[in-house]
Formats: C-alpha cells, structure tokens, sequence
C-alpha cells in the first residue's frame, strides 16, 4: 500500500490540478503551487501531528519546519503524485524527532517535563465519551515510552494505520515496526513505561 493511502482517508481527492502537476510547477519555481499544495494538506499534517504530539503545542512550528523542508526537497520526490504521503512521513518522523529530543532534555534536568496531553485541544466535541476516556488513558500511558514506539503505537491505534503505512511513515522497516508494536503493547500491558529511546 502507498503512503498516501492513511492521508487519502482523511480526505477526498481535491479538485484542480493534481499533486504531481502542482509538484512539477513548484520545482519549476512557481510559488502559487507551492501555496496551492500547503493549503490541500496542511489540513492533514496539522490533524496528524497533533495526534502524534496529544496536542496543539509546537504544531505550528513543527509544520512550517516540515513544508519548509518539503519545498526545499522536492526533487527527492520520485513520485510527483504521492506528495502527501511523503509530507505525512515528514510529519510523523519530525514529530517523532521532536519527542525524543524533548524526552531526552527532561532527562538531564534541562526542562522541567515533557508538556501533558491536552486532548481537549483535539478531540471532537462528538467524539463519545467512552472513547475520548481510552484515548486519554492511552496517551497518559505513552508519556513515559520511547519516542519511536509511543509514534508507533499512536499511529497503530489512534490513526488505524497499517503497519505497511507505518514502515513508510517512519521510515523503519516491516521487521522494525512489528517489533516496535510487539514490544509496546507488551509495554501497555505490563503497566511499564521507559525514559529512553529504542
């Protein structure tokens, strides 16, 4: 399965030009498919990085940081259609990045603690409360894992994921990913946590 495919969940194909028509015209150095790309997917990679961050803090700047880069590096792209795939790996590997170096600055006393979950910031007001109390459980519990299984786990059961999806959003093999989710979820069992990464 593509990268896109957690992405194009989320939402329908646009109307207009196609990513890969936008994507030619970017590296061309037209800066109207530049915008035109940031505003079809900032929606999903603001959604996305929230999840993986349990709130709405640093968001902002984690997605300038990523379109940045992405603008920056389009001609890594070999598929010129699958630009919000590699966005969202952008995304969830930055994000991930963001998690450790977080974890590891708490660790050696040089912030205070890592911020809480702030949920409320991004649940649904319709979302049911049997599931917004289990979401809040499980963030709760991945505070204290390493930042590669705590971005596993989040994409595995809070976005569905696949674990072919997640091999390509994080960059890790198939072998790497089922690992990391055996090894979480015996985690989320047991009651453990951890402070340090895989």
């Amino acid at each position: 399965m593509s990268s896109t495919a957690i992405s194009e969940r989320v939402r329908p194909a646009p109307a207009g030009p196609t990513d890969a028509a936008l994507v030619i015209a970017a590296r061309a150095g037209e800066a109207w498919a530049c915008e035109v790309l940031y505003r079809r997917h900032s929606g999903t990679a603001y959604g996305l990085a929230c999840r993986m961050l349990g709130s709405r803090t640093d968001v902002e700047d984690l997605l300038q940081d990523c379109f940045l880069t992405a603008f920056a590096t389009l001609d890594r792209l070999d598929d010129e259609g699958a630009f919000r795939g590699w966005l969202c790996g952008m995304v969830v590997r930055k994000t991930s990045k963001l998690i450790r170096r977080r974890s590891l600055l708490s660790r050696l006393g040089l912030r205070r603690s890592l911020p809480p979950p702030d949920l409320d910031s991004i649940l649904s007001r319709s979302t049911p409360p049997d599931i917004a109390v289990e979401l809040r459980q499980l963030y709760a519990r991945l505070e204290t894992f390493p930042g590669d299984l705590r971005t596993t786990l989040l994409l595995r059961r809070v976005d569905g994921a696949s674990l072919e999806e997640i091999a390509q959003l994080t960059g890790a093999s198939l072998a790497t990913v089922k690992r990391r989710l055996k090894k979480g979820n015996t985690m989320l069992q047991d009651g453990e946590g951890g402070s340090g990464d895989e």
